[in-house]
């Protein structure tokens, strides 16, 4: 009876250790939304986009009218001549006689309002085109970084629930080891047991003691990971509670979703380059195409032999409107060559965005064999361990009796040791598996939506 009641004290203990009280348990989609939010590098991210926006934003503002007060005022060293046909203007000069005569004074000046509205700009409008498309190379690649920082968190989440199973798991072997201990000490007090045989029931207690030792370490090193990628860690929070209601799930129920690979952000991010290159392509051609402006300017023109810029009768009223065609002919740059590049990284990107399909397909077949084969794996192994326990529980009852060896129930605990460590590593990766596959196959979304 007293060997029940310590076991039954070991149960309660892992309970209570286990546990964190006074708080409200932290769910993983509640976990991947703080890390989202409090971690330093996704808020610079987001700014990345708000960068693209601002610069989209900034490109729209080419189309509107462009005003600006202009001042020019010159000295003019050489005077512009010309010759004028006299003998046309005056009938007593023979009708060929020409003269020279300057035009301009010495100092001239020039203010007033001009404008400029563009109307038809190819190239502006590809370049706000690509602009948009950045803003949603941006998005794609935030989206990539939360991607892997939400799958950061699931496995520091699933590492804190295992860590915990692990534990309670230790302390119940451990209590299984203390009566076997127990035991075999009355036996040894009683001079019916060798002190080889003792010792080796001490030993199996003492590694099930440091096996409960190193999981709560190791609870709390999983614990640490979680709050920092959580960013609460930076906040003072030294303690958190999970929600394992999320592991009551079945795995075969999510392996029954069909594959999502738009939904993984890296390859739309290069579907979204490649559509850049060839855009790039259009903006290229477009700076050779015809553009038209509207031209207006409303001010005056001054000239004067002084240098007086506020000579009186010296400032005539100037102004005009009207239409600005300009086609490029030659511009000293390499046109073919420069499409030529972009025809390249076009190709180059399909390409990427093949070869990173396919390894995530392959990674979504392997992740999801393994996950299949570790399920297998686990069934056996909880089979094999409540088949040793109830074996253990029989030799402990037989050694109580005087029926059994000490040293067929050290070996016994030593197997239950193998067994319970093997199973927790079956465990653990099972639900690595099921992480990677949600990952690789674009389902990783279903954690938190």
């Amino acid at each position: 009876m007293m060997y029940k009641k310590s076991f039954q004290f070991f149960l309660v203990w892992a309970v209570l250790l286990t546990g964190v009280k006074g708080q409200p348990p932290l769910s993983l989609p509640q976990a991947i939304r703080a890390a989202w939010s409090n971690r330093k590098n996704m808020q610079a991210g987001r700014l990345d986009s708000a960068i693209e926006r601002l610069q989209t934003q900034a490109l729209i503002h080419k189309y509107l009218p462009q005003l600006s007060l202009e001042y020019s005022y010159q000295y003019n060293p050489l005077l512009q001549s010309s010759i004028i046909p006299v003998g046309k203007f005056n009938p007593s000069l023979p009708p060929n006689s020409t003269e020279s005569i300057q035009f301009g004074t010495t100092w001239s000046g020039a203010a007033g309002l001009s404008l400029v509205q563009p109307l038809v700009d190819a190239e502006i409008k590809n370049q706000i085109r690509e602009s948009r498309l950045q803003e949603r190379i941006s998005g794609a690649t935030q989206q990539q970084a939360e991607y892997e920082l939400a799958y950061d968190v699931a496995k520091a989440y699933i590492n804190v629930y295992l860590s915990e199973l692990a534990v309670k798991s230790a302390v119940v072997d451990s209590a299984s080891t203390w009566i076997s201990w127990m035991l075999q000490k009355d036996n040894f007090d009683a001079g019916r047991l060798l002190k080889s045989d003792l010792n080796k029931a001490r030993i199996n207690h003492n590694n099930a003691r440091q096996k409960v030792a190193d999981g709560y370490f190791q609870v709390v090193e999983n614990k640490i990971l979680l709050l920092f990628l959580t960013g609460k860690l930076s906040a003072g929070q030294q303690d958190l509670e999970i929600d394992s209601t999320l592991f009551s799930r079945d795995i075969s129920s999510w392996l029954a979703l069909n594959p999502a690979p738009d939904s993984i952000p890296a390859l739309g991010q290069l579907n979204l380059q490649g559509q850049l290159a060839a855009l790039q392509q259009n903006t290229e051609k477009a700076r050779f195409m015809p553009t038209l402006s509207l031209k207006g300017f409303l001010g005056a023109n001054q000239f004067s032999n002084q240098l007086n810029p506020f000579a009186s009768n010296s400032w005539f009223g100037y102004s005009y409107i009207g239409l600005d065609a300009k086609l490029p002919i030659w511009t000293g740059e390499d046109k073919h060559r420069k499409l030529q590049q972009l025809r390249l990284q076009q190709v180059q990107y399909h390409q990427q965005l093949g070869d990173k399909t396919d390894q995530y397909a392959q990674a979504t077949a392997t992740a999801r064999i393994e996950l299949e084969r570790s399920r297998s794996q686990l069934l056996i192994l909880q089979e094999n361990l409540l088949l040793a326990r109830e074996s253990l529980d029989i030799i402990q009852d037989r050694v109580r009796e005087g029926q059994e060896s000490a040293s067929r129930l050290n070996t016994e605990e030593l197997e239950w040791q193998r067994l319970s460590a093997e199973y927790d590593n079956a465990s653990k990766q099972a639900w690595i598996y099921w992480i990677d596959y949600l990952k690789a196959s674009g389902l990783l979304g279903r954690l938190w939506n």
